[in-house]
């Protein structure tokens, strides 16, 4: 073998070397790339009790108990799944039912999220992509305003119709017609 041929197979060995490390660096990084998991993908992949990740979706609408000592239930839901998490330590101030969540922790193997971080959504219109592109699909995202359409007209409230009607009273005062 000449110089140059030694030099390239070296070369090429290298290349080879790398990239078999290269794939196994990423192989074994694979599941943890994605920032969280919803309900539905923990529930496809059928995830082992015991393994970290995160948790994002909905917290299900009156799902949250408050125990005793800090602790507290409440299910997380996506739209197709939803996953009971228990949750021991003072939760953030922007924690609410209905709102995005994002829980860090476990499955226990009775099927419980257990939480040992929570976080909660960062303003008004976050959420979390795979949770409205699933709620999207079930029709109950609102393009408009980011957040998510009431299940039955009768679900809304006083509240959220003061806003509405609030949202219209500067138009009306500007002459524009709605």
């Amino acid at each position: 073998m000449t110089r140059k041929q030694r030099r390239l197979t070296m070369i090429g060995g290298s290349l080879a070397v790398l990239a078999v490390a290269a794939a196994l660096v990423l192989n074994a990084m694979r599941d943890s790339i994605v920032f969280f998991s919803t309900p539905t993908m923990v529930a496809e992949k059928h995830v082992p009790p015991g393994r970290r990740f995160r948790l994002g979706g909905l917290v299900e609408q009156g799902s949250v108990v408050r125990g005793q000592n800090l602790a507290v239930t409440f299910k997380v839901e996506d739209g197709g799944a939803t996953l009971p998490v228990s949750y021991k330590g003072i939760l953030p101030d922007l924690f609410a039912e209905g709102q995005g969540v994002v829980a860090e922790g476990a499955l226990d193997p009775s099927g419980v999220f257990k939480a040992d971080t929570v976080l909660a959504k960062h303003d008004e219109k976050y959420m979390p992509k795979e949770v409205a592109d699933a709620l999207k699909k079930q029709g109950l995202w609102k393009e408009d305003s980011g957040s998510m359409k009431p299940a039955r007209p009768a679900d809304t409230t006083e509240a959220s119709r003061a806003a509405q009607a609030d949202q219209g009273a500067p138009r009306a005062a500007e002459g524009v017609s709605q």
